[in-house]
């Protein structure tokens, strides 16, 4: 069964931005793109370089250590198709961000 903790404010986290966030000691990039909120796993598969301080360009999270490329809505890894990350479901409620894992 998923847990859903809250993770994040709405306001805080303005289209076209992204962050890290923790949660029970796992690591996760939140991407808001369009008012859409999207959560994926924070490593990128590359080198672990962590995809919330990445750069979004065209609806896509570059890693900020080699550029990889990602599909925030689905995980695919436009870099290096074999090596997606995986998506987390999202849901926004009273203001809150919240993520199942």
């Amino acid at each position: 069964m998923s847990t859903y903790p809250p993770v994040a404010n709405v306001d805080s986290l303005p289209p076209g931005t992204g962050r890290t966030v923790e949660v029970h000691g796992r690591r996760f990039a939140l991407w808001n793109i369009d008012g859409e909120f999207h959560a994926i796993d924070d490593d990128c598969p590359h080198r672990g370089g962590p995809l919330g301080a990445g750069v979004l360009q065209d609806g896509h999270v570059h890693c900020p250590l080699h550029g990889w490329a990602f599909d925030p809505k689905t995980g695919a890894c436009l870099s290096n198709p074999a090596r997606p990350v995986h998506c987390h479901p999202v849901k926004i409620e009273a203001g809150q961000v919240w993520i199942a894992f």
